[in-house]
């Protein structure tokens, strides 16, 4: 999505990163770096990145996975596998299983 402002081009542009443990932290870090970024919309459920400002989207994404992190475009597929994997794990129920 482009807004355009002025000269420049305001984006927002979404990430599929992997988010474990302090990636978080590690994300925020490496985009902190990055002059021209407004906003950094995390949910570490979905595994989600919204980044928003007047960087390009490979710019972005160097970035990120310069800092050690997987990330890669998020796409419409990414939606349909969390809607699905959201629908099946809230249905589940796990039973106590003897081994031995």
């Amino acid at each position: 999505m482009y807004v355009n402002v002025g000269n420049s081009n305001l984006q927002t542009v979404e990430f599929k990163v992997e988010m474990v443990g302090i990636h978080e932290k590690r994300l925020r870090k490496c985009l902190s770096k990055l002059k021209g970024i407004d906003k950094v919309e995390v949910d570490a459920n979905s595994q989600k990145v919204v980044v928003t400002g007047y960087v390009h989207r490979n710019k972005i994404l160097k970035a990120i996975r310069r800092g050690g992190l997987k990330a890669d475009f998020w796409s419409a597929q990414n939606e349909l596998l969390n809607a699905y994997a959201s629908a099946s794990y809230g249905s589940l129920r796990f039973s106590n299983f003897n081994f031995f």
